[in-house]
Parts: structure tokens; C-alpha cells; sequence
């Protein structure tokens, strides 16, 4: 179900793609960067824990270091957006709550700052994409310490919750196949006008991921 937009309306289209750890959502964002020509949104938590000089193992012993980071990434990411003035696609939104739900104790402050309300409102003014887990993506990649399946499902469950908590509209992708992922996002966005914005050689080069090539499993995200 896509959001009602006003077709008149100046407000730029903002698309999300949410989910756990390792369904693939960097990749999908990546190509919609490169089929729409949009500006991206990616690798806050990585770039906030490399300022911190932090390591993933730490974060999980290190509760106050958790509750910090959890709170930057959180408010980097409301700062990433609102920098941007016409659309752009992100990697993520309100994700990592789904793991502060899990890994810190701030949740419960979070819920009350009123900055989670508006920001979620934001949110569903846009199109959000949610990736489902498949297991053959949870490999562990020298960079997520610890990756589980169970742990993913986990993440999964959450951040379900949250989008319906907080009325949401959502397009669920549950394909493995990055085919069918880019055909899906292709004719939502489609539809949602945004091919319209597009500038004439980006229309024209379409990336490897719908070309023919790069069409079995996406990367982790």
C-alpha cells in the first residue's frame, strides 16, 4: 500500500528500505541510487561507531557505550535526511531502535521523546520498502560481529512491530531474487512518479542489477 500522495504536491519522494541485518537492503538502495539518479543515505552506524573508535564486540559489553551510539545513530539519521531537500533513497530509518529494543536500555526514553513521533510521521509520508530475512544471506562478513539467524528474526520481528505501531505503510519484499526485487521497486516507484524526475542518461544507462547481470542473490544490507 503505497502512501496518498498528492500528485500537485512539491514534498519530495523519500524511500526507505527497513529491515533486520543482512537482507539486502544497502544493495537495493544502491540500485535505486543508480536507476533514479537520487541521492543516497547510507552507512550512519558505521560511520558513528568509527568515530567512536568502537568495536561491534565492545557494543555488546560496553552498555553505556551502546546506549550512545544507539542514540547517535538514531539522531544522525533524522540530521542525514533533513539535509536533503528533493528525494533520496535510504539503506535504513528507524532501524537500529530494533536493536537498541534488544542490545541497550534507552528504548524507553526514546519512546517518550516526541522527536520518535514526528520522525515516524515523516516516515510514512514516504515509501517503505520492508526486506524479509532469507538465511542464505546471514554469513558473516568481517564486519557484523556475531551474525545469527535467530538474532535476525529477532531484528525482523521488531522492526515489523514498529511499522505497525506507528501506522506505517509498507511494501513487503520477500523475494530472494534480485530480479524480482528490482521489478518490484521499479514499478512501485514507477507509479509513485518518481521515473518522471529522472534525468534523460540516467534513464538511459540501467544498472547491471536489471540488466541481466547480478540477478541471483543481493548482498547483505
Amino acid at each position: 500500500m503505497l502512501p496518498h500522495r498528492d500528485p500537485v504536491s512539491s514534498t519530495p519522494l523519500r524511500i526507505y528500505m527497513v529491515g533486520a541485518h543482512a537482507t539486502g537492503k544497502t544493495t537495493l538502495a544502491r540500485w535505486v541510487r543508480d536507476r533514479y539518479g537520487v541521492p543516497m543515505i547510507a552507512e550512519v552506524a558505521r560511520g558513528v561507531l568509527a568515530e567512536m573508535e568502537a568495536r561491534l564486540d565492545t557494543l555488546r559489553t560496553d552498555i553505556d557505550l551502546v546506549n550512545r551510539y544507539q542514540r547517535e545513530v538514531f539522531q544522525r539519521q533524522i540530521e542525514g535526511e533533513q539535509k536533503i531537500q528533493g528525494p533520496f533513497v535510504s539503506d535504513r530509518a528507524f532501524c537500529n531502535l530494533a536493536y537498541a529494543a534488544h542490545h541497550s536500555t534507552i528504548l524507553g526514553d526514546v519512546f517518550r521523546d516526541r522527536r520518535l513521533a514526528d520522525y515516524m510521521g515523516w516516515v510514512r509520508q514516504g515509501i517503505v520498502f520492508f526486506l524479509r530475512p532469507h538465511r542464505e544471506l546471514v554469513v558473516a562478513d568481517g564486519v557484523r560481529a556475531g551474525l545469527e539467524w535467530e538474532e535476525v528474526l529477532r531484528i525482523d520481528g521488531m522492526v515489523k512491530l514498529l511499522l505497525e505501531v506507528f501506522d506505517v505503510p509498507y511494501i513487503p519484499v520477500q523475494s530472494l531474487s534480485m530480479q524480482e526485487r528490482v521489478r518490484l521497486v521499479e514499478r512501485v516507484l514507477d507509479l509513485a512518479g518518481l521515473a518522471n524526475t529522472v534525468a534523460p542518461n540516467v534513464r538511459a544507462e540501467r544498472p547491471a542489477a536489471a540488466n541481466g547481470k547480478d540477478h541471483g542473490a543481493p548482498g547483505r544490507g
